[in-house]
């Protein structure tokens, strides 16, 4: 960690955090006090994982324990595929044997740790944290709290009986802390796509994945606090209750739900897959067709050192979010690879966005472990994407119909929000970076 780095990240954060202002509907009644003591404890948290040698061997521990999870849950797919199952016969890595299977595993997972009760508990202990340190309503504290482990349709299930008297603040928290976070049951998943079958790869993404979830939260409160303030937080409810539902009947009952619903979500992530990357193949042969036609595709080819083949939508993405990839302290080699994920991740979906940071990792285009694949693992991590907003408008408003018309109202800039929010999480992570 040296001085440049530092105030790139100072500058860095203070430009997301005026972006945020300009989308502000209140400019004058936004708590600065809450933005420092969010942007405090992001940098607090990653200092002390990265750099505290005692809490860095703790969250260390876990993370391998995490690996050592995903090496035990692999036996249940090398059952049921047998040798198609091994990344190391011919075939190599297929995402749909090794990622997909790994949502349905940790969705069990997650179903049971729900049903014993252990999953609100952790909750509550960061919802208490939250509230006393930002001065959130126990609900607000609660459904960020709940977001870094569950998905952004799960998480306001802890406070179904609060949805519907929130305000459109409140509702914007919501919604962004959802955008911004990644749920248990596909981490796994992540944490596969970028370590490969390689122990050490996997610890070191599982680490640095679980500690963006944590530093999303405050990240998302911070944003979206900015850009729709509470308007009288003398009013907050402080207490934070966990209501007494439980998921099943019993332990297998809860276990069947989970897997159920882990099927549901692979299946959907898998399609997703298909679909989007089919047009997007689509889409550049059409720009690509262009670009022949009007002699751009061999410039395109000259400027880019041969790392782009002509007109695509990959080369755009790049051009377009280089800024933002400049913004949180990419290296400046690595601007164009780093804004083409960051438009994939936006555009279509983070599993998306993932599979080109994997493939560019493998084709050498960014190094494995090098500051730029670390602010990019951080950035991507986060369900900040244009089908989120229809998925969040679906899922909570059944859980709160009266809150549809706020749902659709603020999805843009709930999108905008979760966007922000984990660029933020990058720029930290960026800023206390060392090789």
């Amino acid at each position: 960690m040296n001085g440049i780095e530092i105030l790139r990240g100072v500058i860095g954060l203070a430009s997301l955090i005026l972006i945020s202002y300009l989308f502000s509907n209140n400019k004058k009644n936004i708590n600065w006090k809450l933005v420092a003591v969010g942007c405090f404890l992001q940098i607090m948290f990653a200092l002390g994982v990265m750099k505290v040698n005692f809490i860095h061997i703790i969250f260390q521990w876990i993370s391998s324990r995490f690996v050592t999870l995903i090496g035990i849950f692999h036996k249940g797919i090398e059952f049921l595929f047998g040798n198609l199952a091994d990344p190391g016969q011919a075939w190599a890595f297929v995402f749909a044997i090794q990622v997909l299977p790994t949502i349905i595993i940790f969705s069990a997972l997650s179903a049971l740790l729900y049903y014993l009760g252990i999953l609100q508990k952790i909750c509550w202990l960061f919802a208490w944290l939250l509230s006393k340190s930002m001065k959130l309503s126990g609900a607000e504290s609660l459904s960020t709290a709940a977001n870094i482990f569950l998905g952004q349709t799960e998480a306001p299930i802890m406070i179904r009986p609060y949805l519907a008297a929130m305000n459109k603040s409140e509702i914007l928290l919501i919604m962004v802390g959802g955008m911004a976070n990644t749920a248990g049951s596909v981490l796994g998943a992540y944490v596969q796509m970028l370590g490969g079958t390689d122990p050490a790869a996997q610890s070191y993404y599982a680490l640095h994945l679980l500690t963006q979830s944590i530093i999303s939260a405050p990240a998302a409160i911070v944003v979206s606090k900015i850009m729709f303030p509470n308007p009288d937080e003398s009013n907050l409810q402080r207490d934070i209750k966990v209501p007494k539902s439980s998921l099943g009947r019993n332990a297998l009952d809860a276990i069947s739900m989970g897997t159920t619903d882990g099927l549901k979500l692979a299946v959907n992530v898998g399609a997703m897959l298909i679909v989007f990357t089919a047009l997007i193949y689509l889409t550049d042969a059409l720009l690509l067709k262009i670009g022949s036609l009007t002699h751009l595709n061999a410039l395109i080819i000259d400027w880019t050192n041969n790392r782009y083949d002509g007109l695509s939508l990959r080369l755009l993405f790049g051009y377009l979010f280089s800024p933002l990839a400049w913004l949180i302290g990419t290296p400046l080699q690595d601007i164009l690879s780093v804004g083409q994920l960051l438009g994939e991740k936006m555009m279509v979906n983070e599993f998306y966005a993932y599979g080109t940071l994997s493939k560019m990792l493998s084709e050498n285009i960014l190094e494995p472990f090098s500051k730029s694949t670390l602010i990019v693992t951080y950035a991507l991590s986060g369900f900040a994407n244009f089908a989120s907003i229809g998925i969040q408008i679906g899922g909570i408003s059944t859980l709160a119909e009266n809150q549809r018309e706020n749902l659709s109202l603020l999805g843009i800039k709930a999108l905008i929000g979760g966007t922000i929010a984990c660029l933020m999480t990058a720029c930290v992570a960026g800023m206390i970076y060392q090789a």
